[in-house]
């Protein structure tokens, strides 16, 4: 093989790659549709967010775990945010929670959030450890981001969705959820 070529191919691929790590965080297409903006990402502890979630008690509430360092959880929050806009009259309300560092809140995860998902309702965990938020809706959480939980209008979860899944995937969830 001759090795001139192959440190061409190898520049090639490394340029294709992060081509796709740059289109992955910056969905700029489907952010810039959404019309709706909203408050900027807040620090929350466990007991906070049980009450945010308690706030929103009579909806179908979808709690997705997230992060700016995670590939598939930046590829389908696009989707979740479309089903929100669509389903909300229905009584279908998004909560992100990222799992980026506490510290990260004004340097990293509201400029993000601002730049790409300006109407994606977003808390930062303000703990110690991922695990800590997490157990305010399971207790046995592995860590796989993206989780997305889907709790029913009485609070309790009624779907946990960990990995990327389709916007299709995602919609069959949320419409069940929303059934009387």
């Amino acid at each position: 093989m001759n090795p001139r070529l192959s440190a061409t191919a190898l520049v090639a691929l490394l340029a294709c790659g992060a081509a796709n790590v740059a289109a992955a965080a910056a969905p700029q297409a489907a952010v810039q549709a959404a019309p709706v903006r909203v408050g900027p990402a807040q620090l929350t502890t466990a007991t906070q967010l049980r009450k945010a979630l308690a706030k929103y008690r009579g909806q179908v509430i979808v709690l997705n775990f997230w992060a700016t360092w995670c590939t598939p959880c930046l590829r389908e929050i696009p989707d979740v945010l479309a089903l929100e806009q669509e389903l909300s009259p229905r009584g279908l309300k998004l909560l992100g929670v990222s799992m980026n560092e506490p510290a990260e809140l004004a340097s990293v995860v509201e400029p993000f959030r601002r730049q790409y998902f300006p109407a994606f309702t977003t808390y930062l965990r303000n703990e110690p450890d991922m695990d800590s938020i997490a157990s305010v809706v399971d207790a046995a959480w592995n860590e796989i981001l993206p989780t997305t939980w889907v709790l029913g209008r009485d609070g309790k979860v009624v779907a946990k969705i960990q990995g990327r899944k389709t916007r299709d995937e995602f919609r069959l969830l949320f419409e069940a959820a929303l059934r009387p």
